[in-house]
């Protein structure tokens, strides 16, 4: 009798062992494709970089900064859960950030010298290297909508002034006069620079805003969206609508948005070096901004930057004492932040 028993417990734990071998690999293959099921995308989203003061900085208005930068992030988060494209996701994004008043895009651009308002954006897509641009726009609700229409439906790269705005209409965007983009605080920045009437200023540049895609098909995207220096003159442009020096994407490297002095941007033809030092000498997104960031700061230019690679690993560099940013993954990883 105990020899029989002996026996059946025998078998028994044999079967229960032989289950688990074949039940364990089971279940962690169910795991491992459930996980690669999940869609995997990342977005990186700036506001602009410049001086600007912590202390002095009300409360009200910080809290008012970081929840637009949220409203930003989720609405990129929902569109790329759903499938959406790294481009769409990049201009709904950056239209609502031109929407708002808090930015130096849209509605809260800066005024030129003669106190009209300008604007710039440029996009390009880095599964295919098309891009668009548009440039001195005064009258085009939604410059990034502009320069995405140039990419996709005119066998040009880049319009200006009111070429572009005659472009847009036939496209159907939003015609607004330019009233529709003042604002008393931006009005209020042009007279005291009239006052003083300096030929540059950093003093109220911040406010550019740019988005960055990786999204769950593994095409990269960039845009970015100005209305440049305030109290600038003679139909001046910056970097933002210039490809390769505000605005890159290379589905082989990165995606790149910048802000910041737009001169010393163009000089350095900022964002293309950041995915040529990639290309070509194999350096991180961060270790690539990083250095970018380093030949600003040599020449004594101010500003930053965000990227993101095919990958999805991120960078968010600046040299100024603040840059208005934030970041979002499929994983849940989310982060906002305005000061170093």
């Amino acid at each position: 009798m105990i020899s029989f028993f002996s026996v059946l417990i025998a078998g028994a734990k044999k079967l229960s062992m032989q289950y688990f071998k074949n039940i364990i690999p089971a279940l962690l293959l169910i795991t491992v494709l459930q996980i690669n099921a999940q869609p995997k995308y990342a977005m990186v989203i700036h506001g602009g970089a410049g001086v600007m003061s912590e202390e002095k900085m009300s409360r009200e208005a910080r809290t008012e900064y970081e929840a637009k930068l949220n409203e930003a992030l989720e609405l990129g988060d929902k569109m790329l859960n759903e499938g959406a494209t790294a481009t769409d996701v990049v201009v709904k994004v950056i239209n609502m950030l031109e929407d708002s008043p808090l930015f130096n895009a849209g509605k809260g651009a800066v005024f030129t010298h003669d106190g009209k308002v300008e604007l710039d954006a440029s996009i390009m897509d880095g599964k295919t290297l098309n891009a668009g641009a548009v440039a001195g726009v005064r009258d085009i609700k939604n410059p990034i909508c502009a320069a995405r229409e140039v990419m996709l439906n005119s066998e040009h790269v880049f319009l200006s002034g009111k070429g572009a705005s005659e472009f847009a209409e036939k496209q159907g965007l939003e015609i607004v006069p330019n009233k529709y983009f003042h604002t008393k605080a931006r009005k209020e920045s042009l007279e005291q620079l009239l006052k003083k009437e300096r030929a540059k200023s950093n003093s109220d540049n911040t406010g550019t805003v740019g988005c960055v895609v990786l999204d769950s098909h593994g095409n990269l995207c960039a845009g970015t969206s100005t209305g440049g220096m305030t109290n600038k003159k003679y139909g001046r442009i910056g970097d933002t609508p210039v490809i390769g020096a505000g605005t890159y994407a290379n589905n082989k490297t990165c995606a790149v948005s910048c802000t910041g002095h737009g001169e010393y941007y163009i000089r350095l033809g900022f964002a293309r070096d950041i995915s040529a030092l990639m290309e070509y000498k194999n350096l991180t997104v961060q270790d690539a901004c990083k250095t970018e960031i380093a030949k600003l700061t040599e020449l004594n230019g101010t500003g930053g930057v965000i990227a993101i690679d095919q990958l999805g690993n991120i960078a968010m560099e600046f040299n100024t004492s603040g840059m208005f940013r934030g970041f979002i993954k499929s994983t849940g990883e989310k982060e906002v932040a305005i000061f170093k």
